[in-house]
């Protein structure tokens, strides 16, 4: 895994800006963390749907401590977690685009001998010990933030059903204007300001156009 490295330079040779889950070991990592933790719990495997579900939570946890006195929320938000960064303003397409990459991710784990595959009444994904000995290896603040964030999340959905996982992420992944989610508001002001400015512009022309040019 340590052997793999985007090559990817600009024309000046300086690597070009990478938004993090875009990175392909980063994401392996954050999917070793998360399998790890499942291991750690007791919970030996578990489907792709379910894995896709924890993965993108975990990475996003704040989209569901939605009460700001819940003691896991100040838990992440004193280990860097923030509701308010842009990447909350499109919850529901980065859900879709992570989801397309995870198969695709744990086959590469799987290749590398970091996960196995087994059939229980369907397939489910679970940590190698050498999975478990590599990531023990990930010691930095984001790691160590991550690794929380995992804890918490497979801590309160473990026991949720299937259906009840998937309403749930659904109602979470969902931004609307009347939402009561912390820093929603202001989310969905950035997401408004380009739209909100391209009308205005447009109707400005319009208006130039009916009643012509000012003397």
């Amino acid at each position: 895994m340590s052997g793999l490295h985007s090559g990817a330079t600009t024309s000046r040779g300086r690597p070009p800006v990478i938004v993090p889950e875009d990175d392909v070991i980063f994401r392996l990592a954050q999917l070793l963390l998360l399998l790890t933790t499942l291991h750690d719990k007791g919970i030996h495997g578990a489907t792709l749907e379910r894995l896709g579900n924890y993965d993108f939570l975990t990475a996003n946890p704040l989209l569901m401590l939605t009460d700001e006195a819940d003691p896991d929320r100040t838990r992440l938000l004193l280990a860097g977690f923030d509701g308010r960064a842009l990447s909350y303003a499109s919850p529901s397409h980065r859900f879709t685009s992570r989801r397309e990459r995870l198969q695709h991710d744990l086959a590469l784990l799987v290749a590398y001998g970091l996960a196995a595959p087994t059939v229980d009444r369907g397939v489910l994904y679970a940590v190698t010990p050498s999975g478990r000995d590599l990531a023990a290896q990930f010691t930095a603040a984001y790691a160590r933030a991550y690794r929380a964030s995992a804890d918490i999340v497979v801590r309160r959905l473990a026991r949720a059903s299937d259906k009840r996982l998937r309403e749930d992420v659904q109602k979470w992944i969902t931004i609307s204007s009347g939402s009561t989610r912390p820093g929603a508001t202001d989310l969905l002001d950035v997401v408004d300001l380009a739209p909100a400015s391209e009308s205005a512009q447009h109707h400005e022309g319009d208006s130039h156009d009916m009643n012509g040019p000012r003397s």
